[in-house]
């Protein structure tokens, strides 16, 4: 199993998420400081919290920063932004690509 769908495999099974609400994860619904994992629009749409075990702070954090570096070199190389809506990309010139 590769880095990655073990990583995956030890949340669902340590934190109790759902496999869609993992695959749904983002950097913001993680709390390092109180271990926690937020879930948003989960069963019944409805939003909760749960642990995030210690043995997985670690390799998420390694994780993260392996995305961070990924999405520099992908923007160094002239991709790595997204779409948005014109309104949204006239206010925020430099959202795209943060």
């Amino acid at each position: 199993m590769s880095e990655t769908h073990r990583l995956m495999a030890q949340l669902l099974h340590g934190s109790g998420l759902r496999l869609l609400e993992c695959l749904r994860l983002q950097v913001k619904d993680l709390d390092f400081e109180y271990w926690q994992i937020t879930v948003h629009d989960g069963k019944s749409q409805k939003d909760r919290r749960t642990m995030l075990p210690a043995s997985l702070v670690a390799p998420l954090q390694q994780q993260l920063h392996w995305a961070q570096t990924l999405h520099t070199e992908d923007l160094r190389l002239g991709y790595g932004a997204v779409f948005l809506p014109d309104a949204l990309a006239r206010t925020f010139p430099n959202a795209k690509r943060e």
